[in-house]
């Protein structure tokens, strides 16, 4: 197989995968796979390669901070599909690869006769898995998609923000592309599946749109039941109560007492027994029903105290709470540090740098992030040996303008 930053170990280990994508669900596809083991080479253009390359600031040593998360453990060629040669390359590598990952828009990849069906007559192992705004069917499928699109349509904004009346608001993470891509490694394995049973392959079709879909599920079970579309609550919850964050003297604290046994509890450790016996407080429904009350007659107790002092009194009384971190003190926190959530890896041009870790732990086959991210065709002369081109056909490559590469 051609040259690849991935490790020995892992579940996917002798999985070969050719990653047509940019920005960032597809790479996330990609880099899931590549830390559980997959050998992963990431094809880009060689004008400039994925787009992310330029999603600056900031960058270390010219390089973008965010292509070098999205990309970690993968190697990397640069190639001129438009060109016969370089679509004769990719079908060398298509040859020995398992899977395909792309996240052009609709009918790219047919102009360039690499769609799903003249693939799959070609390699009819091949798992093709193609990610996009709204999916390749439907009649949105023409359109580009963007997490902000995505997270518009899917219901997600009209979730969430601090309450009624507010403007609509986005999570702040990307979280359509990133479910997407999620979603997309668990459709590759499922076909990876089947084609150990049948030794057939096929297309695996997701996008943004279906992911944000697929986070609502609490407010979509709601709505299906009432009729009446839910609406954003801020920290809170929209099935129990009190479940949310409250602010303490010196930060917030977050407070998960979502079953009668911990809001009993709760009331233990605020001294605040009294609450057992209001009746607008009860049970879960009637805390729903009463929410903005009970919110109101619990947060007076919490900014008595610093956060510290009362994530010391909750955990000794057996009630969920956590604080409110920011990125970076969640970096430090010990907890992601034990789960190797936030790992070292060597970049060739920057050096050793953090990037996050696998949040999947196996107890046989440990996956891992096997390296940083590659520079733009870092690997394209190896990755060609590999495939058994010899060096003057390498070279005339590059002459022509058909392949590129980056020394560090």
């Amino acid at each position: 197989m051609p040259h690849t930053t991935s490790g020995t170990n892992g579940p996917l280990r002798g999985l070969r995968v050719i990653e047509l994508a940019h920005i960032m669900a597809g790479p996330v596809c990609g880099l899931m796979l590549a830390d559980m083991g997959a050998t992963v080479i990431k094809v880009e253009k060689i004008d400039g390669g994925d787009d992310t390359r330029r999603s600056v600031p900031p960058a270390l040593e010219g390089e973008s901070a965010a292509y070098m998360m999205m990309n970690r453990g993968k190697s990397g060629i640069a190639l001129n599909l438009k060109s016969p040669e370089g679509k004769a390359i990719l079908h060398r590598l298509l040859a020995e690869a398992d899977v395909l990952i792309e996240n052009y828009r609709a009918g790219t990849m047919e102009r360039l006769g690499l769609g799903y069906d003249t693939l799959k007559a070609a390699y009819p192992r091949l798992i093709y898995c193609a990610l996009s705004g709204f999916g390749r069917t439907g009649p949105y499928a023409e359109r580009p998609g963007f997490d902000l699109v995505a997270q518009g349509m899917s219901g997600l904004m009209s979730v969430t923000g601090a309450g009624p009346g507010e403007a609509p608001m986005k999570c702040g993470a990307p979280v359509t592309d990133i479910t997407a891509g999620l979603l997309a490694a668990m459709g590759v394995l499922a076909a990876y599946t089947h084609r150990l049973r049948t030794g057939e392959g096929q297309a695996v079709d997701t996008s943004l749109f279906e992911a944000g879909i697929t986070l609502t599920y609490w407010q979509s079970a709601i709505a299906m039941a009432t009729g009446v579309a839910p609406g954003p609550m801020g920290s809170a919850h929209p099935l129990n109560a009190p479940y949310e964050a409250f602010q303490t003297a010196d930060g917030w604290i977050t407070v998960g007492a979502a079953n009668q046994t911990n809001w009993l509890r709760l009331l233990g450790v605020l001294g605040a027994a009294e609450l057992a016996d209001d009746p607008r407080f009860s049970r879960n429904a009637d805390r729903m029903e009463n929410r903005a009350a009970l919110a109101a007659a619990l947060a007076p107790h919490f900014r008595d105290g610093a956060s510290e002092v009362w994530l010391a009194r909750l955990e000794e009384g057996g009630v969920p709470a956590g604080p409110v971190l920011d990125v970076l003190a969640m970096h430090r926190d010990p907890q992601a540090v034990d789960r190797e959530m936030v790992v070292e890896v060597e970049h060739t041009r920057v050096g050793p740098m953090r990037t996050l870790g696998l949040p999947v732990k196996f107890s046989a086959t440990p996956g891992r992030v096997h390296g940083a991210a590659p520079l733009l065709g870092e690997h394209t002369r190896a990755i060609l040996r590999g495939v058994g081109y010899a060096d003057g056909e390498i070279e005339g490559f590059f002459e022509g303008g058909v392949v590129r590469e980056t020394v560090g």
